[in-house]
């Protein structure tokens, strides 16, 4: 297996004891809910384990620049599928988006609230959400609760695992990102064949 992944881990392990490193993650975090591909976990976690103090101010942290970041990818969303629409429709694919579309409007609040807390690529979900137009309050409400959920309890385990938690999650880090990689293309041709 090609150790992307773990290698970004140790590069974001670094970034985590730097001064700047809540800098660091609010970026990290708000870029992930929009279009970089490495969760706000990998450094969520080892500041949560070095700082247990500060866990839950990290946790906020992450969520808050989590759900701005959100907000952008639901405006790319929204305003990207103006520009898409007509090739979908082009290719024979109206009533496949109309019924996605439909599915997003009725159950999209849950969509994205599991979609938060999920380990599942949540820019898919900002970008869909605004492509299908979801209300932008329930939205940014789902959003709150799924990425807080998932960032408290990461930032909770961690600060209270302390350091003996950090070796169980390293090996698993290629695993998790290549999953979350072949998800991405599975949601892609899902919603958009």
């Amino acid at each position: 297996m090609i150790r992307v992944f773990s290698n970004l881990y140790d590069r974001v392990l670094h970034w985590s004891a730097h001064r700047h490193a809540p800098r660091y993650l609010a970026v990290l975090s708000f870029a992930e809910s929009s279009f970089f591909p490495i969760p706000p976990d990998v450094m969520l976690a080892p500041m949560s384990l070095a700082q247990p103090r500060r866990a839950l101010y990290f946790a906020l942290l992450t969520t808050v620049a989590s759900v701005l970041g959100g907000v952008l990818g639901y405006v790319l969303g929204y305003f990207a599928m103006e520009l898409v629409e007509p090739l979908i429709v082009s290719a024979g694919q109206q009533e496949a988006l109309d019924h996605a579309r439909e599915w997003f409007l009725a159950y999209g609040f849950w969509v994205v609230l599991l979609a938060g807390f999920s380990p599942i690529p949540y820019k898919v979900f900002t970008i869909a959400a605004g492509g299908m137009a979801l209300p932008l309050l329930p939205f940014v409400l789902a959003s709150f609760l799924g990425r807080g959920a998932r960032f408290f309890l990461v930032a909770l385990l961690m600060g209270w695992g302390g350091p003996r938690l950090e070796p169980y999650l390293k090996p698993y880090i290629d695993w998790m990102g290549w999953a979350s990689v072949v998800l991405l293309v599975v949601l892609y041709f899902v919603f958009v064949h």
